[in-house]
């Protein structure tokens, strides 16, 4: 099937073997190469199509963007061509970026402007939470860790994307990455001049991003940079929710979108989804490296939290060997469960029996599965199972130390601060798993699912990772020393260069650029 671009034409579709429309006789042929296949969508300012480049062998796929004045003036013709070219422009230099789609090519032909575009194959984000549901606060954590820095990159160039939303971030099928789509940067800069102007055309109508993922000041023609930091946190509140911001509704008093009764967060995601969303550009955060940072931030809190009670020590203290230094973290981290057990009852389970200790079993100061001040039981396997099963989530700061769970299913179980030294998560399902903090030293995780798994801060040293599935996990500052990664998957994994000159690799182990490491 081949479709017509004329606008007035009343039955676009062709069949696949004509060169001109069989209703109105227009060629169909645009700038004499590129047959329109499919409409992937309209608006008051134009249309997206899928398009093949018959100019290229193979007739690969392409999309072609069409911006259709509705105003033909001579003088405003002129002014849409300035700016149309300006924009071609700035996309072709964005376009330099893996996480952008390229553009091809450009031209005008009867007075209408044409934009032909990379065609990305995937699924987009709003189509992805319609199909398997929403996104946990873990994933949603990591979806802002890889697609932040693509928006640091856009706005280092000066330019604000304006139509920030599901249906726009493409995760894209042959790399999993994320692809960021539908700029729409030349209807934004027409729309400008227009309102300046005060002619309210269909373009003034359409140019302002999408309501709801828009922010006020963008609603008001006046965007900035933090209009689209606004428009990132909306589209985090669909991830989580699965709705749409209209559909949520705003508070009558603040203005605010009034999400938080839709989905438990942490108390610190929380925080940074709301300034996110703050009505006030003042108040948002400025920058998405701003938005990294208190992401960032979340992984060192409980540390920080921490460090509070814990004895500074001296100038003198000779090195230990690794068994001295387990025994010491041991009695350490004995006394940090002291005090929490006061401040806190573990979640699901009588008063009497407080938040468990994260005291190692190896220190020999568990004994009959209480610690040496009797107050607090070691979870054994079956426990964490069971517990599992009806419904928990949240093992942080737990001593789960040398357990043995292999096989298990804990898929999106959290483990912030908890003792996992030496434990047995051979072929376990652990995607989507929060371990930040955690101590996973010298634990066998071969061949476990660890898609989307978050490191941040957690000590793998010696750890055994061989054959695991590691896409889109997050080391961020992970101690990796001597861990085994040969045959792990890491495609698209937060890793960096000095973490991966650490840890064990083969010929099978794919690296984060989706390659065999080399060898």
């Amino acid at each position: 099937m081949i479709y017509c671009l004329n606008p007035s034409c009343s039955k676009p579709k062709n069949p696949n073997h004509v060169e001109v429309c069989q209703t109105c006789g227009t060629e169909l042929h645009l700038n004499t190469r590129y047959l329109v296949k499919k409409t992937l969508g309209q608006g008051g300012f134009g249309a997206t199509f899928l398009a093949v480049d018959t100019g290229l062998p193979g007739d690969p796929v392409c999309v072609i963007k069409q911006l259709r004045p509705s105003n033909t003036s001579e003088n405003f013709l002129k002014m849409a061509r300035e700016l149309f070219e300006r924009e071609a422009e700035t996309l072709g230099r964005l376009g330099n970026h893996p996480q952008i789609p390229r553009l091809l090519d450009y031209f005008e032909e009867k007075e209408q402007f044409f934009l032909v575009q990379e065609f990305v194959n995937g699924a987009n984000l709003q189509r992805y939470v319609k199909e398997n549901g929403p996104f946990t606060e873990v994933k949603v954590r990591q979806f802002l860790t890889e697609i932040l820095p693509l928006f640091e990159y856009i706005h280092s160039q000066k330019v604000i994307h304006r139509d920030i939303k599901p249906a726009n971030i493409i995760r894209r099928d042959v790399d999993n990455k994320l692809v960021l789509i539908d700029f729409g940067a030349v209807k934004n800069r027409v729309e400008e001049v227009m309102a300046e102007s005060g002619d309210d055309s269909p373009l003034t109508s359409f140019a302002v991003g999408t309501p709801g993922y828009a922010s006020p000041e963008q609603m008001s023609m006046r965007p900035t940079y933090a209009s689209d930091i606004y428009s990132l946190g909306a589209t985090c509140v669909y991830l989580l929710t699965g709705k749409s911001p209209k559909d949520i509704g705003y508070d009558a008093e603040t203005g605010m979108l009034n999400w938080e009764k839709q989905v438990t967060v942490s108390k610190h995601f929380k925080g940074i989804l709301n300034k996110m969303l703050d009505m006030s550009v003042r108040d948002r955060y400025q920058s998405p490296q701003a938005v990294l940072d208190a992401i960032e931030l979340e992984a060192y809190s409980d540390t920080l939290s921490q460090g509070l009670v814990q004895a500074k020590p001296t100038e003198s203290t000779p090195a230990t060997t690794e068994t001295e230094s387990e025994q010491s973290y041991s009695r350490r981290t004995a006394q940090i469960a002291e005090s929490i057990r006061k401040r806190r009852t573990r979640q699901g389970l009588p008063t009497s029996q407080s938040r468990e200790t994260t005291q190692a079993q190896g220190s020999g100061a568990m004994t009959a599965g209480k610690t040496k001040s009797g107050t607090s039981r070691k979870l054994n396997a079956k426990d964490v199972i069971t517990q599992y099963q009806k419904g928990r989530r949240d093992f942080s700061k737990v001593n789960l130390y040398r357990l043995n769970l292999e096989e298990t299913t804990l898929k999106q179980a959290i483990f912030r601060n908890t003792n996992l030294m030496q434990v047995n998560f051979h072929k376990a399902d652990l995607r989507e798993a929060d371990f930040a903090n955690a101590v996973l030293r010298r634990g066998i995780l071969r061949e476990a699912k660890l898609n989307h798994a978050f490191f941040s801060q957690a000590d793998l040293q010696k750890a055994d990772l061989r054959k695991a599935d590691l896409t889109l996990a997050n080391f961020s500052n992970a101690k990796l020393t001597d861990a085994n990664l040969c045959g792990a998957n890491l495609t698209n994994a937060k890793i960096t260069e000095e973490q991966l000159a650490e840890v064990q690799t083969n010929w099978a182990t794919i690296m984060p650029n989706g390659k065999r490491a080399l060898w």
